[in-house]
């Protein structure tokens, strides 16, 4: 197991369907607030968010957390969460890192240490989340991406694909994918170092580019999938689904 796991939490203010969306209100909060109040409930380690702006940073900090600012300019939550760990832990303290999405208010605490169990393997370079697809009609969404794999056991697969198709064919259950990961440390630093791939563009689907370098990605599959906060009608569903928990 992982000796000396964090959380970091990139959030960036830029988004094209919901502007300045981590500072959306949810049940009293930011939803960074939330996301952030989520991981420190998982209690796997050290929670951080990796802000691209002092607007974001300062929602957290008057919340109590910890937030370092990264260049706005980055592209992509794997590489702001590296860059933020270089500035918050150049020592190298922490072996794992768990990258939590800041859209993700409604997440169990439980699923964000479920994230960790696949790296029990030494073979395991970034472990992942998924849960059974139930509702039909998620199926041939492209927007709900499938995990394909090889099963080890009840409650894991070994990764051989991602994508927004229906997949695999046939009879058999299918997997909706949830963007969470725990990366060993040295593994998200040459994912990083690697440059965008074919399939990666083809799909938009960043964990391509790591499965085509022969990087190891193994799935936890957990009971349900958390809601992503992209759209108005996401924030308004995220602030039902908390102000129940009230």
């Amino acid at each position: 197991m992982p000796q000396n796991p964090i959380v970091v939490i990139p959030a960036r203010l830029a988004s094209t369907r919901l502007p300045n969306k981590p500072l959306a209100e949810i049940a009293g909060a930011p939803m960074i607030v939330q996301v952030w109040r989520r991981a420190v409930e998982a209690g796997v380690g050290p929670v951080l968010v990796a802000a691209d702006s002092a607007a974001i940073a300062e929602a957290v900090q008057a919340a109590g957390g910890e937030a370092v600012l990264t260049d706005p300019g980055l592209p992509s939550g794997s590489d702001r969460i590296c860059a933020a760990l270089r500035l918050f832990d150049p020592e190298r303290r922490f072996d794992v890192v768990v990258n939590l999405q800041g859209d993700l208010p409604t997440i169990e605490p439980d699923s964000v240490r479920a994230a960790l169990l696949p790296l029990q393997d030494e073979a395991v370079d970034i472990a992942t989340l998924a849960a059974r697809i139930s509702r039909e009609e998620e199926r041939d969404d492209p927007n709900v991406v499938k995990a394909v794999g090889a099963r080890l056991g009840p409650t894991r697969l070994r990764a051989l694909y991602f994508t927004r198709a229906t997949a695999p064919w046939g009879e058999g259950d299918l997997y909706h994918h949830i963007g969470l990961y725990a990366y060993r440390r040295a593994a998200l630093e040459r994912f990083v170092a690697l440059p965008p791939s074919d399939l990666e563009r083809r799909e938009k689907l960043e964990q391509l580019r790591a499965l085509e370098a022969g990087m190891r990605i193994d799935v936890e599959i957990v009971e349900a999938a958390p809601l992503g906060v992209d759209t108005p009608r996401d924030l308004e569903r995220a602030r039902k689904i908390l102000e129940s928990r009230t």
